[in-house]
């Protein structure tokens, strides 16, 4: 998979889509893969591709406890940036990397990056 990957961030990613909630609240049901995000299209015959449009993405570093602090950051992402920000989501979905700092126990840098739009009610 590392041989595919030709976009940024050059990581291995955690993709949760397909919500039944619209990720607003910790129950309910979603899909998730781990991959890399790649423009090939000859990516083999094992691997799984989710086609993903062009978007705007906002993006949302963290830093800390994990897995409190990415799930922290995640939360407030919806109930708090997204209500205040002018921006709605492109497609209920999101993607994630994590990198463990192997200094610190339980300690990590993460990002998640999410597809937005400007809200109609911003546009005006």
């Amino acid at each position: 998979m590392h041989r595919l990957q030709d976009l940024e961030p050059r990581e291995v990613v955690n993709v949760s889509y397909e919500s039944d909630t619209a990720f607003l609240e910790e129950r309910g049901e979603l899909t998730h893969m781990i991959g890399v995000l790649t423009t090939r299209k000859d990516v083999g015959c094992q691997l799984e591709c989710l086609p993903v449009a062009a978007h705007t993405w906002a993006f949302f570093p963290n830093e800390g406890p994990f897995p409190f602090v990415l799930q922290d950051t995640m939360a407030r992402i919806y109930s708090e940036w997204l209500v205040a920000s002018g921006y709605e989501l492109a497609e209920s979905f999101s993607f994630s990397f994590t990198k463990m700092d192997r200094q610190k126990e339980n300690y990590a840098y993460s990002e998640i990056w999410i597809p937005v739009v400007k809200s109609a009610q911003a546009a005006r």
